[in-house]
This record gives C-alpha cells, sequence and structure tokens, in this order.
C-alpha cells in the first residue's frame, strides 16, 4: 500500500484559492470562491481576510471583489532576480574560467554562514572546489567578509555575540576585535581577502553585488591555490572581480555606478 502525502487542510484550501486565479477570471467575489471550491462561506471568508492582510489578495472599492495582491509578485520578483543572478553569474563565470582558469563563486549571506548558490570550477587537479549548497563560517570566507562589511555593529554583534570565533584553519580570525579591523579593510579597500583561513595554502579575493539601493545581496570570488599566483595574476583576479560585480549589480538589480 502506497504511503499517503499527508494533508492540512487550511493549506490546500490556501492553494485552491490561489489555483482559481489561473482560471480565466482576474476576480472572484466570496460567494463565487465559496461555491466554486465547495468551500463553507465562513472558513473561506476567513482564510480570505488572512491572505488579504498578508498582501497575497486584494480587492476592490467595493472591497467584495478579491485578486491576486503585490505579494505574490514581490515573491516572483525575487525568485527572478535570484534567476537571472545565477544566469549572469554563470555567463561571465565562464569568461574568467577561460582566462584565468581558476574557481569562480557566487555566494550569499546565510545566517552567519556563507552559503554557495553558484561555482565553475577550475580544471587544474589542485584546486578549490565549494559545492553549490555548501556552507562555510561569514568570518573565514573572502566574500563572507564582504558581507559582514555592510552590516552595522549591532548586526554584528547578534551574528558574534561571543569574542572567540571559530577557527577553520590557524590562519583563520579568532576574535571579534580582530574580525572588525578586517572588515574596517574591506571597507576601504573594496574587496575581501581569505589567506588560508578556509583551506591551508589556498587564497581568494571577493567582491560585492549591490541592489539598487547600494547594499550587498551576493559576492563572487575566486580562489587560487599559493603555488599559482603571481603578481601578475593576482591583479587580473582584482580586475575579474571588480569587472563582474559591477556587471551583476547593474545587470540583475540596476545598481548605478
Amino acid at each position: 500500500m502506497g504511503q499517503q502525502t499527508p494533508k492540512v487542510k487550511s493549506a490546500d484550501r490556501v492553494l485552491d484559492i490561489f489555483e482559481l486565479f489561473t482560471g480565466d477570471k482576474e476576480s472572484y467575489n466570496l460567494t463565487e470562491i465559496s461555491k466554486g471550491l465547495n468551500m463553507p462561506p465562513s472558513s473561506t471568508y476567513l482564510i480570505l481576510q488572512n491572505m488579504l492582510n498578508r498582501g497575497y489578495l486584494e480587492t476592490d472599492r467595493s472591497g467584495k471583489q478579491f485578486r491576486i495582491g503585490y505579494k505574490l509578485f514581490t515573491i516572483r520578483s525575487g525568485y527572478m532576480r535570484s534567476s537571472s543572478l545565477t544566469g549572469e553569474f554563470n555567463m561571465i563565470a565562464e569568461k574568467i574560467i577561460d582566462d584565468l582558469n581558476e574557481t569562480t563563486s557566487l555566494a550569499i549571506k546565510a545566517g552567519s554562514d556563507l552559503l554557495y548558490i553558484g561555482e565553475k570550477v577550475s580544471t587544474h587537479a589542485l584546486r578549490f572546489n565549494p559545492n553549490v549548497g555548501s556552507t562555510l563560517p561569514l568570518h573565514a570566507t573572502a566574500s563572507g567578509k564582504i558581507m559582514l562589511a555592510d552590516l552595522s555593529m549591532e548586526e554584528l554583534r547578534a551574528l558574534y555575540p561571543n569574542d572567540e570565533l571559530e577557527k577553520v584553519t590557524d590562519k583563520t580570525i579568532s576574535t571579534f576585535s580582530d574580525l572588525l579591523k578586517e572588515l574596517n579593510k574591506v571597507r576601504t579597500q573594496g574587496f575581501g581577502y581569505n589567506m588560508g583561513e578556509t583551506v591551508d595554502g589556498v587564497h581568494c579575493v571577493g567582491g560585492a553585488i549591490h541592489d539598487a539601493d547600494g547594499r550587498t545581496v551576493a559576492s563572487v570570488s575566486i580562489s587560487i591555490p599559493v603555488v599559482r599566483i603571481t603578481g601578475e595574476v593576482w591583479g587580473r583576479v582584482h580586475d575579474w572581480i571588480k569587472r563582474s560585480c559591477e556587471e551583476l549589480s547593474t545587470k540583475v538589480y540596476g545598481q548605478q555606478h
């Protein structure tokens, strides 16, 4: 006997209401929704009011006709931006791989961790390979420092209530005061650095992707084993980080530089 999918009646009813709007009509009144979905008018009314208060539905001037609200469009817009971000990142990361052949990553902040959401991996046998979906402590990564540099002292203290920080390698920043000094450098230089703080023998440079309001929403980084770093290569890494972050900020978020 197959396992049945558990159901939550109220959740099913909300989804039924959403699916009703995939039909030909743009708006429905309480009676039409109740009859169309075979739901009691009293519980239908309560669900509609809840969805209305949360912005998932809105009404006309009479207050009787319901239609899709702004919240779904906000969610869709966020999803489209996210999809566009990874798509645009993949295109520019291909160019970076063609030029440098060094691992290039796209990451966002997830609590006190850095979450990798995109990558193009070097073809060298010796390489840094952060898998999409994997996480690392923000303070131990170049991109993480980029994220942290955008936060206020209150926000930083909420993430790091203790003065001692987790060490990934013996080079990882291990105190809150040292982290603050590092973040001041990031704000001045415009780049985040990871000099063996995540993996011994691997250095990384990260830059900020900004939204239209100038807030840091994501970061691009390039990771290189120390044995392949030269002054010329290090300069090209910085050029690519600057270029890719500016392109992604402009194309995806409309940020003007």
